[in-house]
């Protein structure tokens, strides 16, 4: 079957996930935010912005995995 024979997707074959994990979504947008502005401006960060950039980048990696597989927060 050719891709022009197969028919478009209904409306309601798709899943909604992002829709019911909106903290997932919120941080993932958020992760996605900030790795964008870290690509923006690396080469112009000063060694304390891009630590602190790593450490957030780090942090929101965690929440995505927190939030996408249920785990509670690891202990500090």
């Amino acid at each position: 079957m050719s891709p022009r024979d197969k028919k478009p997707a209904s409306p309601t074959s798709h899943v909604p996930e992002r829709r019911h994990n909106r903290p997932l979504r919120e941080v993932l947008d958020e992760l996605l935010g900030h790795t964008r502005d870290i690509a923006r401006r690396a080469k112009t960060m000063t060694p304390a912005e891009l630590d602190y950039a790593q450490q957030r980048l780090e942090w929101l990696a965690d929440e995505v995995w927190r939030l996408s597989t249920g785990e509670e927060s690891p202990p500090e």
